[in-house]
Order: C-alpha cells, then sequence, then structure tokens
C-alpha cells in the first residue's frame, strides 16, 4: 500500500518574510499567527515580516518562529485540500515537534510552549559553553569519524547530523571544529563550512537544555500515537506510545540526528509521495540527494497551493 508523510524543517530554514504571503488571503493563516503572539508575548507577525534579521535567527525566536509558520502552511493546507492526509510524519530536529502536531499527537498551543522552552534551554546551555557546528561535504561517515577523530584533541567533537551522502554535520567545542575545518580538505573533503548556530547542539554539551526540556515535557499532555505513525530522528523507528516521544525529544538534543535513515526508512516502507511543509526548501534538497526517484512536493508559500487540487 502506498503512503504519504508530510515532512517539517528544522532551524536554519527561517527566513524574512516567511508564512507572510498566506495572512490575507487564508483568514486560518492569520488567526494562527495572531494566537501565536499572544502565546509567546511578542509580535511574532512583525518579526516574521520585518526581522531584524539577528533575531529572527536567534535560536531562542527561531524555533517557535518556524514552527508557527510550518503550522499555518499545514492549515492553509487543510483548507485547500482537505482530503490530503499523512500515513507517517517526520520532522528534522526542531521539524519533529510539527511533526507530531501534524500526527495529532500534540495542541499547536503546547508544541509552541515546548518549542519556545526548547529553543530557551538549548541557548542557555550554549552561553555556559564554547560550542559550533560544521557541515563537512563529500566524506562518508568513517572520514568524517576519523575527522572528529583528529580534531577533537581531547575536547568534544561528533557527527551529529546524518543528513544525506556526501552531507554530514559535526558539532562541538569551537576550537575543535576550527580545527577540523582547517583539516577536513587534508582528508578530502569538498568543503567544511562552519554553521550560524548558537553552540554544540546535538552532544553532551547540550545536556543542561536536556535536562530542563524533560522537566518540561512531563508536565505536557502528549497522546500515543495511532493512525498517523511518527517516526524518530534519533533512531528512525515509529514512535511507539506518548513517553517514548518525551523520552525521543530529550535524547535528540544530545544524541545524532538521522535523516537519512529516516528517509530511507520511510522509502522502504512504501511511502510514494513527501510533502515538505514549512519555510525554503531543504528538506526537498536532502531528498534529491537521498532517492532521486522520490516524489516530494514543496509546500513553502502561497504560492505552492496553486499546484496541489482544491477538493
Amino acid at each position: 500500500m502506498k503512503k504519504t508523510a508530510f515532512l517539517f524543517p528544522g532551524q536554519g530554514a527561517q527566513a524574512i518574510g516567511m508564512g507572510i504571503d498566506l495572512l490575507e488571503k487564508w483568514p486560518c493563516a492569520a488567526a494562527l499567527l495572531e494566537r501565536a503572539s499572544e502565546i509567546l508575548g511578542y509580535d511574532l507577525k512583525q518579526l516574521c515580516a520585518e526581522g531584524p534579521e539577528e533575531k529572527l535567527n536567534s535560536t531562542v525566536c527561531s524555533q517557535p518562529a518556524i514552527f508557527a509558520v510550518s503550522a499555518m502552511l499545514l492549515k492553509v493546507l487543510g483548507e485547500v485540500s482537505p482530503s490530503l492526509k499523512p500515513d507517517v510524519t517526520a520532522g528534522l530536529s526542531l521539524g519533529e515537534y510539527t511533526a507530531l502536531y501534524a500526527a495529532g499527537l500534540i495542541s499547536f498551543e503546547d508544541g509552541l510552549r515546548l518549542v519556545q522552552k526548547r529553543g530557551q534551554a538549548m541557548q542557555e546551555a550554549a552561553d555556559v559553553s564554547s560550542g559550533a557546528m560544521v557541515s563537512i561535504l563529500g566524506l562518508d561517515e568513517e572520514k568524517v569519524r576519523q575527522l572528529c577523530k583528529e580534531a577533537a584533541c581531547g575536547q568534544v567533537l561528533e557527527p551529529v547530523n546524518f543528513n544525506c551522502p556526501g552531507q554530514i554535520v559535526i558539532s562541538g567545542h569551537k576550537e575543535a571544529c576550527l580545527r577540523a575545518v582547517k583539516l577536513a580538505e587534508q582528508v578530502g573533503a569538498i568543503k567544511a563550512v562552519p554553521l550560524a548556530v548558537a553552540g554544540a547542539f546535538h552532544t553532551i554539551l547540550m545536556l543542561p537544555a536536556a535536562q530542563k526540556l524533560e522537566q518540561v515535557l512531563e508536565q505536557t499532555e502528549i497522546r500515543d500515537p495511532d493512525d498517523v505513525q511518527v517516526v524518530a530522528n534519533i533512531d528512525a523507528e515509529y514512535y511507539p506510545s506518548a513517553q517514548a516521544i518525551r523520552q525521543g525529544l530529550v535524547k535528540q538534543l544530545i544524541q545524532p540526528i538521522l535523516w537519512q535513515k529516516c528517509m530511507e526508512r520511510l522509502i522502504r516502507d512504501q511511502v510514494s509521495v513527501f510533502y515538505e511543509i514549512g519555510p525554503g526548501r531543504v528538506l526537498t534538497g536532502l531528498m534529491k540527494r537521498i532517492d532521486r526517484k522520490a516524489k516530494i512536493i514543496n509546500i513553502g508559500s502561497a504560492q505552492s497551493f496553486d499546484a496541489l487540487p482544491n477538493d
């Protein structure tokens, strides 16, 4: 049986203007953005429309902004093509929260509060640890692990985002990341690109954030998976229960994100069409590298809905 998957992007997908083109045509999107501003305590519409870019790119603001805009696009999709439903959802890191919302396992309000707390906790952990992340292009996993071993010099440095063939992100102490950038081309990498992030996400340096998030999650209502399955970043397995979701979201902060394996799992499980729902086209680009034959449709703006069937 062929299946449909909804995919949701993570931090880094944000851009000035995202979601604003939805507001005039679809009141449901405007209402959701207004509700998000009430929950967050600041004008999210103004931030998305005007920035400043530095504030929108901050960990504290980018995470709830991406969640809210992805949810707006999902809401509009429900109006434009109400018969289009996912059999499975997945999200890259932060996007996993939107995947849980799309699967009906958390409410919009709880999801937004969770990502706000997550962003704050990650920023606080980053402030007390000098961390960074670097995208390594053109090396396989074995060579990336060897690069990390050579560059670490006793510090934290490890591969954490397995995005697609030839693209693995490493994370750790800032000095170790800088050494890795200098060594990367010597061991055969095409390029090493430092990422504009606040800290060493998905490593043990985020343990304080994971501990704070765990407390918040224990107080949050999460439903057991039912009709729609959600594939977990940490092991490419489907979440079996609400408690497993809580554990997975905590582990996600200090463990690698296995995005390539998640997508390969869905392809094996007969997903025939993927919809990337959220700002940007990052996941569409990754999918083309994972499986060129996979059908993926990007829904990231008002114009995206023109090609969808109305029903």
